[in-house]
């Protein structure tokens, strides 16, 4: 072969090669694109470092990454192989609306249906979501180039996104990327104005740690009827933050603290070793559950106590057994204590009753139910807080209430006054004690370091700190 046509050959090759080199660029940087935009939209949560171009200083672009990129970078990357020859693609988000499918979001953004139902079913297919239980407010990141869906981000929850791709061959693929949690705590504490629920909410604090909070303190305290202005709460609880320091999520209450009118007393949640139930003791090391709770029924109202009255049916003054608490029909109904269900049927003017035997010859009674708790029948055990029926007006009723009675050896009594047997002592078991005292120096450290005053302090003095 002559020297020219020898040149060119090479220039032919040389020419291919080029142009084969070219498109693998524009393939691997139109990927590095998708994947910056989802860095860039998930890593507060993540704590990924994005790498991109930096034109001003001459750094390293995205098409030529470190070497060792970071981990949930190379997942994407690997995860993601697109035609070359693609323009860059555009980002489009919104969130979930009321009554609307994740594939009607996904459309809305600019996918044809059809690809965005076949991109969704991928994460569907490994159970990664339930689509019958999305909420509103869940968040996606449609990429589409030249108007063709090539990926889609999910972000399923606060520590989960979930990206979908879609392959050379025209197939999707699904990874799972989660964030690096680690568990801290934050402390809350202020005078209550209007409710525990408003104060600890404008703090930061969640509807659980409210929900918790409330728990722990259900059997000493009436929250609709003996909260008072002027009376002080605190909290502490877990926070899980992403490696950034963001916070992520709430956790678990571990302290709570009233300093009230009614009572003022802190708990302690804390796991025994030797039965590992999780409860909450005051610093005594006594449960804050008792035998039998105060009220078996959140939200409602005292519309009649225990004690003579004149019955608003028969105009006849008698003893009413019990405690009325008003509230709307189908508003649950709990087992006051663990116990027997000795009866569940209709009984003459309390209407829908069921009647549970207890430990030490106590016994409760429940009346006027619209209708029963799921499997609720004579000889069932039941736990203290399961659901035993629904609020109703039947029997001898002017409105939908609840009718509440304690029997102690068949006798009745006033439950709001009782007197009822605590919980666990640990005390009792000197090997837990210690445990707990171990815990609640750890818990009492973190409160002083976010500014509790141990020693007696008032709110007047101290407001953050009751």
């Amino acid at each position: 072969m002559s020297e020219g046509n020898r040149a060119m050959v090479h220039d032919v090759n040389k020419n291919e090669t080029t142009h084969a080199d070219t498109a693998r660029t524009v393939s691997h940087g139109v990927k590095s694109l998708i994947v910056l935009g989802l860095l860039g939209s998930v890593s507060a949560v993540l704590g990924v470092v994005s790498i991109g171009p930096d034109s001003e200083s001459g750094g390293i672009s995205a098409a030529h990454a470190s070497p060792v990129p970071p981990p949930l970078a190379a997942t994407l990357l690997s995860a993601t192989e697109f035609e070359p020859g693609l323009g860059a693609p555009t980002q489009t988000s919104d969130t979930l609306k009321r009554r609307e499918t994740l594939t009607e979001l996904v459309t809305r953004l600019g996918a044809e249906p059809s690809d965005a139902a076949a991109a969704l079913h991928t994460i569907y297919e490994k159970e990664f979501l339930d689509p019958r239980r999305l909420r509103p407010g869940v968040k996606a990141d449609a990429f589409l180039t030249n108007g063709k869906l090539t990926a889609l981000n999910i972000k399923a929850d606060a520590e989960r996104n979930l990206f979908i791709t879609r392959t050379a061959t025209g197939d999707w693929t699904a990874s799972e990327l989660k964030a690096r949690l680690s568990p801290t705590y934050h402390r809350v504490a202020a005078p209550i104005e209007t409710s525990i629920y408003d104060a600890a909410r404008k703090l930061g604090a969640g509807d659980q740690q409210v929900v918790d909070f409330a728990s722990a303190f259900a059997y000493d305290v009436d929250f609709q009827r003996e909260i008072h202005p002027g009376d002080s709460f605190e909290m502490v609880y877990e926070t899980m933050v992403d490696e950034r320091g963001t916070p992520v999520k709430n956790g678990e209450l571990v302290f709570a603290k009233l300093n009230g009118r009614a009572l003022t007393r802190g708990f302690y949640r804390f796991t025994p070793s030797d039965d590992g139930i999780g409860d909450y003791f005051d610093e005594k090391g006594e449960s804050a559950t008792k035998f039998l709770m105060k009220t078996p029924i959140n939200g409602a109202r005292l519309s009649s106590s225990f004690g003579n009255r004149r019955h608003p049916i028969s105009g006849y003054t008698r003893l009413h057994k019990g405690t009325d608490f008003a509230a709307p029909t189908g508003t649950p109904i709990y087992a006051a204590g663990n116990g027997t269900i000795e009866r569940a049927s209709r009984y003459g003017g309390y209407g829908h009753y069921v009647r549970i035997k207890h430990a030490n010859d106590y016994k409760t009674a429940y009346a006027h139910m619209s209708r029963y708790g799921p499997g609720v029948r004579a000889g069932k055990r039941v736990r203290q807080g399961d659901v035993i029926g629904y609020v109703g007006s039947t029997g001898a009723s002017t409105g939908p209430h609840l009718h509440y009675e304690v029997y102690i050896k068949g006798k009745p009594v006033n439950a709001m006054s009782l007197k009822l047997p605590t919980g666990r002592k640990l005390a009792e078991t000197p090997e837990m004690l210690a445990e707990f005292e171990l815990r609640k120096a750890e818990i009492d450290a973190i409160r002083s370091a976010q500014g509790a005053q141990l020693l007696a302090s008032t709110a007047e003095t101290n407001p953050p700190s009751p």
